[in-house]
């Protein structure tokens, strides 16, 4: 029977593949012109920015953000979760679409097993328009069962949607890091993730706009109505917004005249430097084509390391440098550049796999004279990220920035490794602004200290130290022996290029 049900899953994802769809064009409007916008708006046609450093900050702002909506607002993310922080921002833009502002919201298909129900049940309001990216044809089962069934379809479905942004009547938007779940806001019983975004107001607003159409006429961006062929319940859809209706806890609502001034007093400590958008452009009829690659993002990335002058901070959840990377380095280094680099310990790392990708570079990078840094589990300053009580919680790193210089800082979603430098697509924000590039350094540091971060010491033997601030480890703090082993029997396989 066994073979019977695996020949029946092997044809299956033979069959016909997924074709692109057609639809008309749809733009986001202008900015809005209501007398809200107009009474909280101090910038004069500025642009200006704000750093979003730790997650109930960031998601107040984004509550708030959807809050402020008169006419429009535009969703895009790679993840998504139904717990308290996905509960709260649906119940938010349901309200919105209740008081008539369209919610266009765009997922990449990675992680919505078993939800194409629900989303159709959203995607019934008259004002809520809920597209899938470059979904899986056949849907059912959970997510190792969609990869068998679609297998045909590897080569497409491979490439993921991985921008992170939230563009609010064309006036206001949130781009950076954070998919939409507790372990991203600092709500996680258990583990939550250090990681950064940008709050953003003035003219730059409509590029992200820009961008955001550009996905949302996306050929590979479907309709959930096309794909999901189930009924609609509304059964997760009710238990979600019951859901946020517990969580005051977390968010205190505010009336409308509160939140004017707190965006009034944000503008007052806003950064008003150069904001220049970072975007890849959707994959076209053939992603394996390196003249189609989404690498544009990749490009403007590695011209920061050529055009460094004195110091490049890397902060990357999944570091595994590809050779024009790790060339980019050694060059930066070689010209007095001097480089320090922030990524996940092997116990913060939440991908064993892409963590065994990174042991294999940590001796290059050493000696090519990179400082490295691990983040701790057990940070002594953990409880800068999430809520209390702390106890035992856990501290893992999923931000994405370059600080170059004393002028410039990059935020974004692209991590520097393989999938976010040639297979998935990305976005982020490049800031010249000297004031802005001290705000987020000395936001960074703390995460650079000795009792936050492991640093790796090269010895003159060639083996590799881990110092901390009461402690020096000969090997890999890991959680224990078969964690170790696990990680050195995957860092033989060859799958780099594919983490």
């Amino acid at each position: 029977m066994k073979h019977i049900a695996l020949a029946t899953i092997i044809l299956i994802a033979a069959c016909s593949s997924l074709e692109p769809i057609d639809r008309p064009a749809e733009h986001t409007p202008t900015q809005a012109e209501t007398a809200f916008w107009k009474t909280v708006d101090t910038s004069t046609g500025e642009d200006w920015h704000v750093l979003l450093n730790n997650g109930p900050q960031a998601l107040d702002w984004r509550l708030r953000s959807i809050d402020s909506a008169a006419e429009t607002i535009d969703l895009q993310t790679f993840l998504m979760e139904l717990d308290t922080t996905g509960a709260l921002i649906l119940d938010h833009l349901l309200s919105a679409a209740d008081r008539g502002v369209l919610v266009r919201m765009l997922i990449d298909d990675t992680f919505l097993a078993g939800e194409d129900q629900m989303l159709l049940a959203l995607s019934e309001h008259p004002n809520v328009e809920y597209r899938v990216f470059n979904p899986f044809k056949r849907r059912s089962g959970g997510i190792l069962t969609r990869h068998l069934l679609n297998m045909g379809e590897y080569s497409r479905l491979d490439h993921r949607m991985h921008n992170k942004s939230m563009t609010v009547d064309n006036r206001v938007a949130i781009v950076g890091g954070r998919n939409l779940a507790d372990e991203y806001f600092g709500l996680h019983q258990e583990a939550n993730f250090r990681d950064l975004e940008l709050l953003l107001g003035g003219p730059v607003v409509q590029e992200i706009s820009d961008t955001f159409d550009q996905y949302w006429n996306d050929k590979w961006s479907f309709p959930i109505s096309e794909i999901a062929h189930q009924k609609a319940s509304t059964q997760q859809l009710d238990y979600a917004l019951r859901k946020a209706g517990q969580a005051s806890e977390v968010h205190s609502e505010e009336t409308k005249e509160e939140i004017a001034q707190r965006w009034r007093d944000i503008e007052e400590i806003a950064d008003f430097g150069n904001a220049i958008l970072f975007a890849d452009e959707p994959p076209q009829s053939n992603p394996e084509n390196p003249e189609e690659a989404p690498v544009q993002v990749t490009k403007e990335l590695i011209e920061l390391f050529d055009n460094a002058r004195e110091e490049v901070i890397v902060v990357s959840a999944y570091l595994i440098p590809t050779p024009r990377l790790e060339g980019a380095v050694k060059k930066a280094i070689t010209r007095g550049v001097r480089v320090r680099i922030l990524t996940n310990s092997i116990r913060s790392n939440n991908h064993l796999a892409a963590h065994s990708a990174y042991r294999n570079h940590i001796g290059t990078l050493l000696k090519n004279g990179a400082e490295l840094y691990e983040v701790r589990v057990d940070a002594d300053d953990r409880a800068a990220y999430m809520l209390s009580p702390i106890g035992q919680k856990m501290l893992a790193l999923h931000a994405k920035a370059l600080i170059i210089d004393n002028d410039k800082v990059f935020i974004g979603s692209a991590n520097l490794d393989p999938r976010s430098l040639r297979i998935n697509t990305e976005m982020g924000f490049l800031v010249i602004s000297e004031s802005f590039n001290q705000t987020v350094r000395h936001a960074v540091e703390i995460d650079l200290s000795a009792a936050n971060a492991w640093r790796l010491e090269l010895q003159a033997d060639g083996k590799v130290h881990w110092v901390t601030d009461n402690q020096v480890l000969t090997s890999q703090p890991a959680y224990s022996f078969m964690q170790d082993l696990e990680d050195w029997f995957l860092s033989h396989l060859p799958i780099e290029d594919s983490l």
